[in-house]
Formats: C-alpha cells, structure tokens, sequence
C-alpha cells in the first residue's frame, strides 16, 4: 500500500450513528444486556457504582454511563502481557 491509502484507511469519516453515540447515555440495564462492561447482574454494576468502583455519571440520582465512562472502564481492567 502506499502512503497516501494507508492515511486514508486509517483515519475513515466518523458516521453518524458514531457521533451520535458519543452523547448517548446508556443505563445498568442496557449495559448488561448489551455486555458493554464484564458485569453478569444489574445489581452487582450498581453496587460497584454506589461503593465508586466502576466510571459513572449521577445524572438526577440516576446512575448512567457514557462512551466515555465505558472506554474509562475498559481501560481500567485491561490486563498487560508480561513479555516471557
């Protein structure tokens, strides 16, 4: 490939429903349905938010999350191979 497909590959226009999904606010439920974070149960993601263990927005006393706060969240639990 030359230069100039490889710039052009690597940064694609962003589509709408991307955009659109930046300001979208998912809640517990729909993060567990959809497997958006590693949690099985509503109830345990609450938990690790009331005790301030997992990326979360109180929005009217109403716990939600962003793309943001899932990527936060993502980051935080990547594991790093250990070179042998």
């Amino acid at each position: 490939m030359t230069a100039k497909a490889t710039k052009a590959s690597l940064t694609a226009p962003r589509t709408r429903r991307q955009d659109e999904a930046e300001f979208r606010r998912w809640t517990p439920e729909e993060v567990v349905e959809l497997q958006l974070l590693p949690y099985r149960s509503v109830r345990v993601l609450k938990q690790r938010c009331y005790r301030r263990e997992v990326h979360h927005h109180l929005d009217g006393g109403r716990i939600t999350f962003t793309a943001d706060d899932l990527r936060k969240e993502s980051q935080r639990t990547a594991v790093t191979p250990v070179a042998a």
